[in-house]
């Protein structure tokens, strides 16, 4: 006796899943979206900013307030404490120090991540200037409120050599600091390694006391003669006309010339009482180079722009200059400590990672499945990363190594959907179904088990996207990523593969015949030879690419 399921198969419902037959009844539609996110997904992929790590805003605003003649105990007590009091009652302080020095009190406040940085410098502003109040009333600075960015550091430096002096070399330092601030990428091109001129007045306390001066004479006598100020207008001819006295120190001798005192007939110059010195200010930078001294352009990234981009255009300025003969032909200009080149070279690496990745997890569905429903199925790899492109630009983000490492880690679950999709597809297909049915039938069999299969991988992730603090922003990244990724690879496993399935799934025919093989073993074999090509010309990715193919013809 045979067991007899007590069912009655008249009263089955046939499964359908609505995207997938919305899809199967567009095909056209369909194959034109396919096309679209893949070049969306490519322009916006090349278009993306390029960065080692993902670029973490922290708030930290700065209050600095001057107040000099004052010991560190009056600065505590008369400037700190009363701007402390203030800022304590902000919202979203994570830490609050305070250091009292010689004439100034420094106060940093840090805020939490999820705190705009304006809106932290905003507030802080707000705060100090309720303490008001409260400071010294013969303060003559205002506590000075700002933001620390710790993200604009230096990302290469510039130097120029040559047989020429450090002041003939700062001239060209200074045409190019010009032209370097005026792009949008760039925030300052500090100057490094020269001394700025400084006039100094050496006084003679003796002679000062004999003619019965002051230093406050000196020092009034030198602001009164050096100075430009407007004396009026005139109208000359029926036209209104300005005029101006110009009193600026042209050289050293106007200076040691100025008169301090006039008295009786007697005049006494800045040069009878005190040494006048064309010098240099006290040295703050060295810069060399090979044991040679340098003048350095240290070139400073603005916050949230693309590292590659800024280097680029310095580097194209730097060559149109040269071109166009505007620096001189010996003038020897040396990048050194250039971030670009380590950041291209980790980006690339993860990248041809990426590749490599994709290429063995093919080869796996090949052997597995054969050549035809590989492609199927292996179209789950490139579209998904192509979707998630496309939102992650859309989202502002950059290309950086936590997306490049999280797209690493999604590339073997990216094919899970598309396999159970496909394979399944593909048995209705054999046990005799026509293909619509069979397409049908097989990816709705299997739609929400494979949805609950990645809404589970999905639902591991998204703790990590509250994960706190700097660390929390800096780890975010990754799964956002695979969020993103795998759901859009459970998108194409729905939507775009059936229709691919639909139009090209075939009966796989295994056949004896020997000339189909020798074919395709010679055409791979004439594509290995440029990939042996590209190894020597050294582009190892199309060598991979190339040689590939004649692998999986050897394993068939």
């Amino acid at each position: 006796m045979t067991y007899q399921p007590d069912i009655d198969e008249t009263k089955i419902v046939e499964r359908k899943f609505g995207p997938t037959i919305a899809a199967l009844k567009n095909k056209n539609t369909i194959f034109i979206l396919t096309v679209f996110l893949f070049f969306a997904g490519l322009l916006s992929y090349n278009s993306m900013q390029r960065e080692l790590f993902p670029e973490i805003v922290v708030p930290y605003i700065m209050v600095s307030t001057p107040y000099p003649g004052n010991s560190p105990l009056d600065i505590e007590n008369l400037i700190t404490r009363p701007i402390e009091k203030e800022l304590k009652s902000l919202n979203g302080i994570k830490r609050l120090s305070s250091a009292s020095f010689q004439d100034m009190s420094l106060i940093l406040v840090e805020f939490e991540t999820d705190i705009e940085v304006q809106q932290a410098l905003q507030e802080t502003k707000d705060q100090v200037d309720k303490a008001k109040s409260e400071l010294p009333e013969d303060l003559e600075t205002d506590p000075i409120t700002e933001d620390i960015d710790f993200s604009e550091f230096p990302v290469l430096n510039i130097n120029l050599s040559g047989d020429y002096s450090i002041y003939e070399l700062k001239k060209y330092a200074e045409e190019l600091q010009e032209e370097f601030e005026s792009l949008r990428e760039v925030r300052e091109a500090d100057i490094k390694g020269v001394d700025e001129r400084e006039i100094k007045v050496h006084v003679n306390p003796g002679k000062l006391e004999a003619l019965d001066l002051e230093f406050a004479d000196i020092e009034f006598a030198l602001m009164s003669e050096n100075v430009t100020i407007g004396a009026g207008e005139i109208i000359v001819d029926g036209t209104r006309r300005s005029v101006r006295t110009d009193a600026d120190y042209k050289n050293i001798d106007e200076i040691r010339n100025t008169i301090v005192k006039s008295e009786a007939g007697k005049v006494v110059t800045l040069q009878n009482v005190a040494e006048v010195i064309d010098g240099f200010e006290d040295r703050t930078s060295i810069s060399r180079l090979n044991n040679q001294p340098v003048v350095t352009l240290s070139i400073v990234k603005k916050s949230g722009e693309n590292l590659l981009d800024a280097t680029d255009k310095i580097f194209s300025i730097i060559d149109r200059r040269q071109a166009a003969q505007t620096l001189p032909s010996d003038l020897k200009v040396t990048i050194t400590d250039d971030q670009s080149v380590y950041i291209r070279d980790q980006i690339s690496n993860l990248e041809n990672s990426i590749i490599m990745g994709m290429l063995f997890v093919m080869v796996v569905l090949y052997l597995f499945m054969g050549m035809r429903n590989a492609l199927f199925t292996g179209l789950a790899i490139p579209m998904s990363m192509f979707i998630a492109f496309l939102i992650l630009g859309e989202m502002g983000y950059s290309i950086n190594t936590m997306i490049l490492f999280g797209l690493l880690m999604s590339l073997g679950m990216l094919v899970d959907n598309a396999i159970v999709a496909v394979e399944n597809t593909y048995r209705h297909f054999e046990e005799g179904y026509p293909r619509f049915n069979a397409v049908q039938k097989g990816v709705s069999e299997i739609a929400m088990p494979i949805i609950s299969s990645t809404a589970t991988t999905l639902a591991a992730f998204f703790p990590l996207l509250f994960w706190p603090g700097i660390m929390g922003e800096f780890m975010k990244y990754l799964p956002i990523t695979l969020i993103i990724v795998l759901a859009s690879s459970l998108f194409v496993a729905l939507v775009l593969n059936p229709v691919f399935a639909l139009q090209f799934m075939k009966h796989e025919k295994i056949t004896t015949k020997g000339e189909d093989h020798r074919k395709l073993f010679a055409i791979t074999g004439f594509l290995a030879v440029f990939g042996v090509v590209s190894y020597l010309v050294g582009s190892i990715l199309w060598g991979n690419l190339l040689i590939l193919p004649f692998l999986m013809s050897l394993l068939n």
